[in-house]
């Protein structure tokens, strides 16, 4: 019993020296990139490994908040740019130049009757690249509408808002609307002739909404006439409670189309 002891030592023993001899050989950069990856702090922002296999790569997406959003499987005729022609990407990349460059705008903007229209145009003439990010955000406006159209367009044509994604439809409309309404209250900040005789057309129309017609025009105006609280509310709708609420429904958006099997294939 002793020697056969003594024999699993001796057998362990050449096993320990390999792994020491292996370890020897492993750089030192690898020893701080192991050491880093086993620590707690690693690990609790981290919770799935390096995916390598198709097991590993479905439990990375479904442990990311990014990467959950999107299917884990995507069919091939949906990356074909002959059928998506990735509209509704494009209508979200627009989004995110529009936040870009809205958020740079804003350090130079201020929303007062006074001051809105002398800002701008110390934007164009005086702040570096003012001229270029506002006539980006100004042709990304247009551009995302235009494309938010189409891409509703293409989904009614292909019958992608028939079950099970009808709800999803419902919430493409809504960010439709959204999209408009943006469209809308940033064409006010100018506060030039054009936007001035703009907003108050839109508000009229508001006059006549069934029900909540005087309501919805006073609080858009924020008085009896257009003036400087007609132009800050628009300007909170545009830079704070219309893009959160958008963002909302983005991620409502791209998680029903991740539930409803991906994107729509034709009919």
């Amino acid at each position: 019993m002793t020697r056969s002891l003594a024999t699993r030592q001796k057998q362990a023993d050449p096993s320990e020296e390999q792994g020491t001899a292996g370890d020897r050989q492993v750089s030192f950069l690898e020893r701080i990139d192991e050491s880093i990856r086993r620590s707690a702090a690693w690990r609790s922002i981290f919770r799935q490994s390096y995916p390598n296999d198709e097991r590993s790569r479905t439990m990375a997406v479904m442990n990311n908040v990014f990467l959950h959003l999107h299917p884990v499987r995507v069919l091939q005729h949906a990356v074909k740019f002959a059928y998506t022609f990735c509209l509704g990407g494009l209508s979200f990349f627009l989004f995110l130049v529009l936040t870009v460059t809205g958020v740079y705008l804003m350090f130079f903007y201020v929303p007062s009757a006074t001051q809105a229209y002398t800002d701008i145009l110390n934007i164009q003439a005086q702040v570096p690249f003012g001229l270029l990010t506002r006539n980006i955000h100004r042709w990304a406006a247009h551009l995302m509408v235009f494309f938010v159209f189409l891409h509703m367009m293409r989904v009614f044509y292909h019958g992608a808002y028939k079950p099970p994604r009808e709800f999803n439809w419902v919430v493409g409309v809504v960010l439709l609307f959204l999209t408009i309404m943006l469209s809308f209250t940033g064409y006010l900040l100018p506060w030039d002739q054009i936007a001035y005789w703009a907003i108050t057309i839109g508000t009229n129309m508001a006059n006549y909404a069934p029900l909540l017609n005087k309501p919805s025009q006073l609080l858009l105006l924020g008085g009896i006439e257009v003036g400087q609280n007609t132009l800050l509310r628009f300007y909170v709708l545009h830079v704070i409670l219309m893009p959160l609420v958008a963002s909302i429904f983005l991620a409502v958006h791209f998680w029903r189309i991740r539930k409803d099997g991906g994107i729509s294939g034709p009919l």
